[in-house]
């Protein structure tokens, strides 16, 4: 039994060896190269700022996940976790220069385009998604690091640094305090800032832990060199955990009031004789509430009872409960034909009003078919009559004198010929279709056909 279990241990052992895939060298040399805030990052991080704000301007998912994915600021928080681990503090702080730089420039610019830009959003789900972190984001920004440098580490790589990217988002929350501080709502940008410190300081913990565990070779050189100390790193921790893990009861918490609240309401549709046509559960950590809209006779206080004793079990109490009985009336009892006939009388007015809708139409309808003008007989009148005309054209309009200065109804004639239409004919022509169409203000123009 026991060289059964030594086998397990060692071949699980196997399983999370990692030593033989690290590749030291390359993956400080990497991490290195991608902290210096010069050249090619500037301009990157200029795209990933625009990108980022105009994503959250416009509520656009898929451009936000861009800009996660080509945004710089993950390299400085790598490399601070790498000069931790690896002890040596001209690596920490060239870090925190550049992600101070980065972090900077990255809140003034999205503060200037959410100050210029004209959107607004009524439901801005993606900027409010990133006010308010919980210990879940903690969770993610650590294994993310963990992922993140495994992959940065190892001589196979594949594509785990866009998957960390996304996860471990980092630009957006940074454009959401530009957004928080251009409205002056410093509840977006401080909730939006404190999810940047989460992602950023758990990535580089999980950076600082798989360095040690991966055992970077030590680099430091300084005379004055000195480790952090852990008492430090512990409260640092510690102020950051703490308010998350707040966050995240809260959450919980609200979200089982409001679950219990659609089962209760569910459960509990009708009431006696009046039912629950409307509901909202408001959750605040002094006194969540849940409000009733209700419609139909009014609620007995038998009905309100049973309906407490309800909300008890899942955990809601009285006072919680509210109900608005605005919609509600006390009514006599009506016998079955009173029902009927207060049925007919409403049926019998909405097919009345939809008879009147019917008959506006048809006049309008018989109007539009009286201005009509019938250009297949007249034309067919006119071919018989005189041979030279080929073709006529009839239109419908409108002219204005400059005496009167109102519009009146005129119709144009445009016929063509082989040749030309002499005045006697145009006149004969303009006298034949002033009679025919019941118009005297009829115009006849001529051409020849081509």
């Amino acid at each position: 039994m026991k060289n059964f279990f030594h086998r397990v241990l060692v071949y699980l052992k196997s399983l999370i060896h990692l030593s033989d895939e690290i590749d030291y060298e390359n993956a400080s040399a990497s991490i290195k190269k991608n902290i210096a805030f010069r050249g090619t990052n500037v301009f990157i991080l200029a795209c990933a700022i625009v990108i980022a704000s105009v994503g959250l301007n416009v509520n656009s998912i898929p451009v936000i996940i861009g800009a996660m994915l080509i945004s710089p600021v993950m390299g400085p928080i790598l490399g601070f976790g790498l000069g931790l681990g690896t002890e040596d503090n001209s690596l920490v702080k060239n870090s925190l220069k550049n992600f101070g730089v980065m972090v900077a420039i990255s809140i003034l610019a999205s503060t200037v385009f959410f100050l210029l830009s004209p959107l607004s959003l009524a439901n801005p789900s993606e900027l409010l998604a990133r006010t308010n972190p919980t210990i879940y984001d903690v969770l993610i920004a650590l294994f993310g690091g963990f992922a993140g440098i495994i992959e940065t580490s190892r001589k196979d790589k594949g594509t785990v640094i866009s998957g960390v990217a996304i996860a471990t988002a980092l630009m957006p929350p940074l454009c959401t305090v530009g957004y928080g501080i251009s409205r002056w709502n410093w509840g977006y940008a401080l909730g939006a800032l404190y999810l940047f410190l989460i992602n950023s300081i758990f990535i580089a913990l999980a950076t600082f832990v798989a360095v040690k565990y991966f055992r970077f070779p030590i680099t430091a050189n300084d005379e004055n060199h000195k480790r952090l100390p852990r008492k430090w790193v512990v409260v640092i921790l510690l102020i950051v955990i703490v308010p998350s893990i707040i966050s995240a009861i809260s959450v919980v918490k609200e979200n089982n009031f409001t679950t219990h609240a659609e089962r209760l309401v569910a459960e509990n549709k009708n009431l006696g004789k009046c039912f629950i046509y409307d509901h909202k559960a408001t959750y605040s950590r002094k006194s969540p509430t849940l409000e009733l809209f209700l419609a139909g006779e009014t609620l007995t206080a038998e009905a309100k009872e049973r309906f407490y004793k309800e909300a008890e079990e899942y955990g809601i109490t009285r006072s919680q409960v509210i109900f608005h009985e605005d919609a509600t009336s006390v009514r006599q009892e009506l016998s079955e034909a009173e029902i009927v006939r207060s049925i007919y009388e409403h049926n019998d007015k909405q097919i009345k009003l939809l008879n009147d809708s019917i008959l506006q139409l048809e006049s309008r309808l018989s109007e539009y078919k009286n201005k009509e003008i019938p250009i297949q007989t007249i034309s067919k009148e006119l071919f018989a009559q005189y041979t030279e005309i080929k073709s006529i054209s009839l239109t419908r309009g409108s002219s204005i004198n400059a005496e009167s200065a109102e519009p009146e109804e005129q119709i144009v004639a445009i016929v063509s010929s082989e040749r030309p239409i002499d005045g006697e004919l145009h006149d004969r022509l303009e006298s034949w279709l002033k009679v025919r169409l019941g118009n005297e203000n009829v115009i006849v123009v001529s051409q020849m056909q081509d």
